[in-house]
């Protein structure tokens, strides 16, 4: 199929919009055309001092279904989603965490400031609706002193600021294919001292694949208020319920036959998950003086879990609770940053026999229990932050964070020799981190050496006989970076580029033991190192018209430098999990009328699917188109209308992957998650302003 023969011209377009030029006068300023700068640039950064970071809007995530987060996110260079599901997501960054077999971690994560990585280092982004999302921010590798030191990073989300002064209800009602229906209702005021936030929203859509029904109702309340001249509140409160059923992956002939089909033991047994989760924090700020503040933060998290597998039935809940503090300020020419981070959790769960084919057809049924188990999890951070300016023009930083983690695995079901509880207590361990910037005219230089770490999860550090394995290690990596970020011709172009490279040392390495039996090991060295670029460009073609192309790509050159797996030696070879090149691309255009269009490119390079890079996915390019239109109906009520394709073009793509796959009883070992079909979706937003 051409090219042509599906897609919306780009002469056709820039005519429509030249007609409503001529038709539609300029409305206010919620639709007026704003200045040629570069919006999502000047959004400030969490980051300490000169850590570099990415961040994207609510302006990029409007260019996608709102169902789809992973797509916004992965606009970043290095920072890639692969995404089995709706809930089921994996986070790598620079390539780390590639080797998770689901899930993510080897990171940090926190929401409005608090932070929200589980004891074991899990991070689950589909707990947010990209509705409520009003920034993403993204501190890549083991430079976040003050977000923590875990290899791959640090995510900060943060929702959406009300507006000054002003009372507004906000509904968006989203429709698409695979019955897909979103309903996303804020209620926000502000005024002197006080801003409210109160945000519900619910989903539901079949899926693009047999067993692939998912339904979540969510529920968030951000209020922040004065107490006093030179203190404030913020108090957050996140809660979701969602059923995701499970189609699960595929071997390659039935991916490439029929990738909307689920395995037929994950459809005869219904597979599912089931997931009650809060999130619910207390911030205070404390204005000591003009230049020294804290802000410290109580949280405590809590999630039930229920997920019949065809092997088994998984019961389990957590309780989590913990504190962060941080002091900043000015001491004579220097800035400063200090504090600790304290997170503890109780992990209960137990499996049960499945037994699905005893029960006529109608999935799965519990039946007697195999294990019960407790785990007690703590972490603990201090960090501390200097940046002094050596000239006009040269600033440096040196920043430390010290870690302690302690794991304590309690055996509720064995008794007497068979019993495997044990605990596990890790040596504190230090991570600096030196930086330099060289301020220019246009832009800026960088260097940055730091060292971040990874903890083995409890479960990696069990041996196949559920013993506490004493000379599993940390991860450890040193990473070195160089970059640049440019701002040209008066704000219209901004280019950042970053080279690094990190070498990690005692390489936890996910075994495949059962169907869904995982052992951890330390497996040798890898290499992690690329180049990243981002450009974005805004220009006014026209008194009515802004067109914004925008580029991202990715260079990964990762490897295993030292990588024996009992007789293969597979040291050399390109890390698994990982796409060498990726480059995400597209244009925006803009109307003073209030059209808008976006055209959206995706490309994903091959991807190595064994350690012995014998097998590697299909390399792909996605397509995505959507118009909107938004505008004044009167002085209160605004309106705001959208349409869009994904995958324009219908291409069959593995959206995520599973590494080191194994056939169990002859059966072809199962790689592949399947993305969507070409599918399509439109909204209705309405904002009335009291």
């Amino acid at each position: 199929m051409k090219l042509k023969s599906k897609g919306l011209p780009l002469l056709t377009f820039l005519f429509v919009l030249q007609s409503f030029s001529q038709q539609l006068k300029p409305k206010d300023s919620i639709t007026a055309l704003e200045e040629v700068i570069l919006t999502q640039d000047a959004i400030p950064k969490k980051a300490t001092g000169i850590t570099s970071s990415s961040k994207i809007s609510a302006q990029t995530f409007e260019r996608f279904n709102p169902t789809d987060i992973p797509s916004a996110i992965n606009q970043i260079s290095g920072v890639y989603i692969l995404s089995g599901a709706i809930n089921t997501n994996r986070i790598t960054i620079r390539g780390i965490g590639a080797r998770t077999p689901f899930g993510t971690n080897k990171l940090r994560m926190y929401f409005n400031g608090i932070p929200v990585t589980n004891g074991t280092g899990v991070s689950t982004i589909e707990a947010y609706d990209v509705e409520d999302l009003g920034a993403v921010e993204v501190i890549k590798g083991p430079k976040a002193t003050a977000f923590g030191s875990n290899l791959g990073g640090a995510i900060l989300l943060d929702t959406k600021a009300s507006v000054e002064d002003k009372t507004q209800l906000i509904n968006s009602l989203t429709v698409g294919s695979y019955q897909m229906f979103k309903d996303n209702l804020t209620f926000s005021h502000s005024e002197s001292g006080l801003n409210v936030s109160l945000s519900y929203n619910h989903l539901e859509t079949d899926g693009f694949r047999q067993n692939n029904r998912f339904e979540r109702d969510g529920l968030l309340l951000n209020t922040q208020f004065r107490t006093g001249q030179k203190s404030s509140m913020a108090l957050l409160i996140n809660y979701l319920d969602y059923t995701a059923q499970i189609p699960s992956s595929l071997n390659q002939t039935d991916f490439e036959e029929d990738p909307t089909r689920a395995p037929n033991n994950w459809l005869e047994s219904q597979g599912f998950e089931a997931n009650n989760y809060i999130l619910t924090g207390l911030s205070h700020t404390y204005q000591f003086s003009e230049t020294f503040q804290n802000t410290t933060s109580i949280f405590y998290t809590y999630l039930d879990h229920y997920e019949p597998r065809p092997f088994n039935i998984l019961d389990e809940f957590t309780n989590g609770f913990g504190f962060r503090s941080r002091f900043a300020g000015k001491w004579g020419r220097a800035d400063f940053s200090f504090g600790g981070e304290l997170y503890k959790d109780e992990y209960h769960w137990g499996t049960f026999e499945n037994l699905y084919e005893e029960n006529n057809g109608n999935g799965s049924l519990k039946g007697n229990q195999l294990s019960d188990n407790t785990e007690f999890r703590r972490q603990f951070n201090i960090f501390g932050t200097v940046t002094y300016p050596i000239t006009t023009q040269l600033t440096a930083q040196f920043g430390l964070n010290v870690n302690k983690t302690h794991y304590d695995f309690r055996d509720m079901f064995n008794e007497g020799d068979t019993n495997a509880s044990a605990e596990r207590d890790f040596d504190a361990i230090m991570l600096p981190n030196l930086g330099i910037r060289y301020q220019l005219k246009n832009g800026e230089l960088y260097a940055n050496v730091s060292k971040g770490f990874s903890n083995p999860s409890l479960e990696e550090t069990l041996t196949p006989d559920g013993v506490i394995n004493p000379n599993i290690a940390q991860e450890t990596g040193t990473n070195y970076e160089i970059g640049s970020t440019w701002r040209l011709w008066g704000n219209k172009l901004s280019a950042n580029v970053a080279l690094y490279r990190m070498n990690i040392k005692n390489l936890l390495v996910a075994q495949r033991v059962g169907e869904d039996e995982f052992i951890g090991r330390n497996a040798g060295e890898t290499r992690h190192q690329g180049v990243e670029m981002d450009l974005q460009y805004r220009e006014r073609i026209s008194p009515s018209i802004t067109f914004s192309p925008y580029l991202s790509y990715t260079l990964n050159d990762h490897s295993f430098v030292d990588f024996v797996d009992g007789d293969n030696d597979y040291s050399g070879n390109p890390l698994t999990g990982v796409p060498k090149n990726r480059l995400s691309s597209g244009i925006d255009f803009r109307h003073t009328s209030g059209l808008q269009l976006n055209l959206i490119h995706q490309f994903v390079d091959d991807i190595p699917l064994t350690d012995a890079n014998t097998l590697s996915s299909d390399s792909f390019n996605l397509f995505h188109a959507k118009m909107s239109f938004a505008t004044s109906i009167t002085s209160h009520l605004n309106l705001g209308l959208n349409a869009g394709i994904n995958n324009l073009f219908d291409t069959n793509y593995a959206q995520s992957v599973l590494i080191n796959a194994v056939g169990f009883g002859g059966s072809q070992p199962r790689y592949y998650y399947p993305g969507n079909g070409q599918n399509y979706f439109g909204g209705l937003r309405l904002n009335y302003v009291f």
